[in-house]
């Protein structure tokens, strides 16, 4: 047994070479939009709104089907995109709140530092939300941001620093920040510096798209890497009035169309520049969607046909859509059912520009780029993922949430609910479990917990694709591998600094 777990380990954390045909290395572009559902584009089945301009990645590119984030919410998510590494493993909680300390380790290995050491200029528009400055010594907001993104492999930066503040970040700098009105806080309350919170929701969206085409057109003479994060579409639900009115799901719909808007924009800059066919384009989002009442009450559901949503641990809170396009590379209009998690940018970036891992970096990253090439299946292909809902981490600072085990199509729960919805008040303009007509085998119509109902969770996947059905007590074998495979890989890897 043990040279079984040994086998799977050295599986998943095996640095992967890069195929010999993948030559020459692309400009990279990663969209990583915010809060969006499986169900919030037209090309995954949305019918209450349009995206033809993301839906365009897809029809000229891959789709997958099976792709997910390592947590249910923004900040632990994105910590474990750009590193390669489960959020969980660090050894406080991994969540960024107005004023926090970086969060990516000094030293630790990013897909922006890894692709700067192949030689591309690598820049960030965007949501950063991953803190600034250290625990020791907090963040200057009336000097230097510093350390920061570009402290963590990035050229450029230019970012709403947390989480729509209201404030912009240009590299180490806030923008617009006055001698005469320094930027102070009392707590995570703004006392003065107000002239410099000058970001107007519905503007956002065109001042970070005007930044990411920038970046673009000073960086299209050599490889470049652009990690574009929109806040779109993030509470609040704030579309320009451009697209306002031009769904049928009402804001939340329209704050789709401003996002697929952007896409369309960005690609028509790489048309413009003739950089289509070098460019590697890859579009997803940063955990699952949300139920919010207007949008729901027109009919439209974000995480369809999954159970759960953003925080969950069930399906809709962690899977997300991701799409990939290289003309030339990626076979048009295909998709994948590969299991594959935001995790694997990290392998899957070293593979595409020739590079190995140092052993500590990405320790949780599986090589996906013959999959995204269309290629048989790797013998060292992601077979299993953890996933984790976000609602400890966000409400309950000293737990670390729910998990969850997946191999292959089995998926094993470690507890009772799902870790969000099914236990939170109510949020508004979000709704919860029992007021968007979720079925599950351990709860009542009205979200509470049936009496008698098992410790922990098992669906079969293939079968029940909604995790309606708990299997725990019919597949006690199951059960148990699971649960050994979840310790064993749980425990690799842990030197939390």
């Amino acid at each position: 047994m043990k040279h079984i777990f040994s086998l799977l380990a050295a599986m998943l954390l095996a640095p992967q070479a890069a195929p010999a045909a993948v030559a020459p290395r692309p400009n990279i572009v990663f969209i990583l939009a915010d809060d969006l559902g499986n169900n919030d584009l037209s090309c995954q089945g949305a019918t209450k709104l349009r995206t033809p301009n993301i839906d365009r990645i897809a029809k000229e590119g891959i789709r997958f089907t099976d792709a997910h984030t390592a947590s249910g919410i923004c900040c632990p998510s994105r910590y474990s995109t750009l590193t390669g590494r489960y959020p969980w493993r660090r050894k406080q909680t991994c969540w960024a709140s107005p004023g926090a300390a970086l969060l990516i380790e000094p030293g630790r290995m990013t897909i922006a530092s890894l692709l700067k050491q192949a030689g591309y200029t690598t820049g960030g528009v965007g949501k950063w939300h991953l803190g600034l400055g250290t625990a020791s010594q907090r963040v200057d907001w009336n000097g230097e941001l510093k350390p920061g993104p570009l402290e963590v492999g990035f050229d450029y930066f230019f970012a709403d620093v947390s989480n729509r503040w209201g404030a912009y970040a240009e590299d180490h700098r806030i923008v617009g920040v006055k001698p005469d009105d320094p930027i102070r806080f009392e707590g995570q309350k703004l006392v003065s510096g107000k002239s410099a919170f000058t970001m107007v929701n519905e503007e956002n969206a065109r001042v970070l798209h005007g930044k990411a085409v920038a970046f673009v057109e000073r960086s299209k003479d050599k490889p470049f890497f652009l990690y574009y994060a929109p806040n779109n579409i993030h509470t609040p639900l704030t579309p320009n009035a451009k697209f306002k009115g031009t769904s049928q799901a009402g804001k939340y719909g329209d704050f789709v169309h401003e996002l697929d808007w952007s896409v369309g924009e960005l690609l028509a800059t790489l048309d413009r520049l003739k950089l289509t066919d070098s460019t590697l384009v890859i579009f997803t989002s940063d955990n699952g969607g949300v139920y919010e009442k207007e949008g729901f009450n027109a009919g439209h559901r974000s995480c369809a046909p999954f159970n759960g949503q953003k925080g969950d641990v069930w399906e809709g809170g962690n899977r997300v859509p991701f799409l990939a396009r290289w003309p030339g590379h990626i076979t048009p209009g295909t998709t994948s059912a590969q299991l594959l998690c935001l995790t694997d940018m990290m392998a899957t970036f070293a593979a595409l520009t020739g590079q190995t891992l140092p052993p500590d970096a990405g320790p949780d990253s599986v090589n996906a780029l013959p999959a995204l090439l269309g290629q048989s299946t790797s013998p060292n292909a992601r077979t299993n993922l953890i996933a984790q809902s976000g609602a400890s981490s966000l409400f309950e600072k000293n737990k670390e949430g729910l998990w969850a085990m997946r191999e292959g199509n089995w998926k094993l729960v470690m507890g009772q609910g799902s870790g969000y919805s099914t236990g939170q008040g109510d949020r508004n303009p979000y709704l919860r479990y029992s007021q968007v007509g979720m079925v599950n085998s351990d709860h009542s119509p009205d979200g509470k917990l049936k009496p008698g109902a098992p410790p922990m969770q098992l669906y079969d996947l293939a079968a029940d694709p909604g995790e309606t059905r708990n299997l725990y007590r019919e597949h006690p074998e199951i059960v148990m591998r699971l649960s050994k495979l979840f310790e064993h890989l749980s425990n690799l890897n842990t030197q939390k600094p």
